[in-house]
């Protein structure tokens, strides 16, 4: 798989300016019934780009799968313990020790899941599906009588004899995806210490399947009409947390089958992907997938797409692995509060005033990271300083407030502590997460403020 590359002027064109948007909001982009025949007339453009947008979500995870295996390293049914404070997928959080694991069970196997005792931290085991779907997280939050432990990670219904003890986690698919986080706070060791103790072993032995060989893509070029070649390899992973999956899955099949007939409906396929769909999505995942206010995009509803498929291709496009809002609130800002595009080359403030600072509104942890677009790959820097978190050492105001400034200089009239260096050229988003939000965030009535362009020097 491919490194994902900066953006190009024209894909900047295509996601700030385009004026091909879906419209409304995400759930009115549901497709229409077609008719059983593959004909141009039975065929809309619109069921082109709902069914494009909606396998691209199990595209986008076949890719995280494919790159996992060919360059991380990762063994089914094996903890990865990531390097704390660095992660290799997009838009990645530094302030926890990650774990990562591809869960790989049939009906005549299950996983136990070891789990340590954590306490005064944040910790999570979070479980999607092949489609990029919240299974569950386990912690004390939502297992409060069982926060740590073994639990058995099982194919519903279970048919495996578990292990006296075991806490019993029913699992749509033969693959899961795990992904565990510890927050490091300023004890580092702390951190890894415990992530080393989260263990798994397997029981019986399961039949694997293969990774998918879709071909590799990256942001800056997504497939076009070969996605409806692999549409039945696709759908034979269940989505069954997509309640309208059904109906998406006929209309993709009708699509694979009239891609396939000729070269011409290839084409018009690819033409209304490149001018249409693309366009379309770009724009609804950077500016429409959720709550738009001061520059920032809210995800409030992420991990559980409850239909929108939409918002759950935004997420695994944005940031694979998307967790539940009430595990963490994503604020990713693309403008500033002109409304221009976050470019390198300028310098940006971002002022907090004394009421408004993220750990007032957090019951676990905040951070915000500064990562390119549309890669969303960390940006290096001289200074090796990618992220802020609550356990920064900040410079506060006199009244207590917090200004952040961004930079691809730093000025000396700033406190060299508050300065986040950004690309002297490319673009870029920042990405603000608040680790188990309190409701004010959850309800959409915080918003971190708007990025101000400033002078450099």
């Amino acid at each position: 798989m491919k490194t994902l590359l900066g953006v190009t002027t024209a894909l900047l064109g295509a996601v700030f300016l385009s004026a091909c948007e879906p419209s409304g909001d995400a759930t009115q982009n549901q497709p229409q019934a077609s008719s059983a025949s593959s004909s141009p007339a039975s065929i809309s453009d619109q069921d082109i780009i709902n069914s494009y947008v909606y396998l691209l979500s199990r595209a986008l995870v076949v890719r995280q799968e494919q790159i996992d295996f060919n360059n991380t390293g990762l063994e089914y049914n094996t903890i990865k313990y990531n390097e704390a404070g660095k992660a290799d997928f997009v838009n990645p959080n530094l302030d926890v020790a990650y774990m990562e694991s591809w869960i790989a069970i049939d009906e005549n196997s299950a996983v136990i899941l070891s789990i340590p005792e954590v306490q005064n931290r944040y910790y999570t085991a979070q479980f999607l599906d092949g489609w990029g779907e919240v299974i569950t997280n386990i912690n004390e939050r939502n297992y409060p009588d069982h926060p740590y432990g073994d639990f058995a990670l099982c194919l519903k219904p279970c048919q495996v004899d578990l292990p006296e003890g075991a806490y019993l986690i029913e699992v749509p698919n033969k693959k899961i995806k795990m992904l565990a986080r510890v927050e490091l706070q300023d004890d580092l060791q702390g951190a890894i210490d415990l992530q080393q103790e989260f263990t798994l072993r397997t029981l019986g032995n399961p039949d694997i399947e293969p990774t998918l060989d879709f071909p590799g893509f990256t942001n800056q070029a997504l497939p076009k009409s070969n996605l409806f070649s692999y549409t039945e390899a696709f759908i034979r992973t269940p989505d069954s947390m997509m309640p309208n999956a059904t109906e998406l899955q006929s209309i993709a099949r009708e699509l694979g089958d009239y891609v396939a007939q000729s070269q011409e409906n290839a084409e018009r396929v690819d033409r209304v992907i490149g001018e249409q769909a693309i366009p379309q999505f770009m724009q609804f995942a950077t500016t429409k997938a959720g709550k738009f206010a001061n520059g920032w995009l809210a995800t409030l509803t992420a991990g559980n797409y409850n239909g929108d498929y939409w918002t759950r291709t935004s997420a695994n496009f944005v940031g694979i692995w998307a967790n539940t809002s009430a595990e963490v609130i994503y604020f990713i800002a693309a403008k500033d509060a002109a409304g221009q595009a976050l470019v390198g080359g300028k310098a940006y403030r971002l002022h907090f005033s004394k009421d408004n600072l993220p750990e007032k509104n957090v019951n676990s942890f905040w951070s915000v990271i500064l990562v390119d677009f549309p890669g969303y790959k960390v940006v290096d820097n001289a200074l090796n300083r990618y992220n802020f978190n609550n356990y920064s050492e900040f410079s506060y105001n006199d009244d207590g407030s917090l200004t952040l400034y961004v930079a691809p200089e730093y000025n000396p009239e700033w406190p060299k502590s508050n300065w986040l260096p950004s690309p002297k050229q490319q673009a870029f988003n920042l990405t603000l997460r608040m680790y188990v939000p309190k409701d004010n965030v959850l309800q959409g009535d915080w918003f971190p403020p708007a990025l101000t362009a400033i002078a450099a020097h």
